[in-house]
């Protein structure tokens, strides 16, 4: 499942008195079963552009091509069957009577058989780490992290094989946002899906995804690997982003000691690589 995106350009009230370009003339590839982050500063065309992805945004100009499909085109059901989208605070969207009814809501929608909608509520339930005994409950019972994740089932319901996350753990307390992110990896890598995720954290950013697209005034500044991508902590800083803390504490300790690799960008990587400067220390 790949993404195309070629020269897209898209303005927000055009010809109006608050006429904003958000995204201008950006084109890049995503190949099937990557791990994608976008990055940006508040108002640098992520969340516009991810809404390309499913057809909610249509190009002004340029083209989105999603695994051969048009997103300019007029009927998006296949798309959109393609493509699924999980908002910033998705529980916003629960609205049925209990979970079960909310997470079967979108197979429902495609007409599918209910024991098959029965099964695919019961994997994405499983696919989230909520057990079925909520199922009958009301969604509005559950706390904050459990809503999330009930949210997050719901999209993988209709078996999408292209996940696009726009901020999926805002609000959330740093368990809850560890929980969900361990998830979002799980799902990601059993069912070698697609996926891109916007967030703010670089630190989430740095350990879960292969690859980064960073924007910056609707444009893109860089893309590539993570470990290229932070390495720049000039260049991000200028651009109102940050790096992953323990990248900075990596750059300070190699003042003191010149063979530290200050390419890190997790703290595992720092774990590894100061065992190894003290085992070379020992020799």
């Amino acid at each position: 499942m790949s993404i195309i995106v070629k020269n897209l350009t898209f303005t927000y009230m055009k010809n109006g008195p608050f006429e904003k370009k958000a995204i201008d003339d950006i084109s890049f590839e995503i190949q099937s079963g990557e791990f994608v982050g976008i990055i940006g500063h508040t108002g640098s065309g992520k969340s516009t552009l991810i809404q390309h992805f499913n057809g909610l945004f249509k190009p002004e100009s340029g083209s989105v091509i999603i695994d051969g499909i048009d997103v300019s085109q007029k009927d998006l059901k296949q798309l959109r069957n393609k493509v699924g989208l999980v908002f910033q605070y998705p529980e916003h969207q629960l609205f049925e009577e209990t979970v079960y009814k909310d997470i079967a809501f979108g197979p429902m929608k495609q007409g599918l058989a209910d024991k098959e909608i029965k099964e695919r509520v019961h994997q994405a339930l499983k696919g989230v780490g909520l057990s079925d005994d909520i199922l009958t409950k009301s969604p509005f019972e559950l706390s904050g992290g459990q809503k999330r994740r009930v949210a997050i089932a719901g999209v993988l319901s209709m078996k999408p094989s292209i996940l696009v996350l726009d901020e999926p753990t805002a609000g959330l307390d740093p368990s809850g946002k560890d929980e969900i992110f361990s998830y979002i990896n799980e799902i990601h890598t059993k069912n070698k899906m697609t996926t891109i995720l916007v967030s703010h954290s670089m630190e989430d950013i740095a350990k879960l995804v292969d690859r980064v697209i960073v924007l910056n005034k609707g444009k893109i500044y860089k893309d590539g690997k993570p470990e290229d991508i932070f390495f720049d902590a000039e260049g991000l800083k200028k651009i109102g982003l940050s790096v992953p803390q323990i990248t900075l504490l990596m750059k300070k300790m190699k003042n003191d000691c010149s063979d530290i690799d200050d390419r890190i960008f997790t703290v595992d990587n720092a774990v590894e690589e100061l065992f190894k400067i003290l085992k070379r220390k020992e020799i």
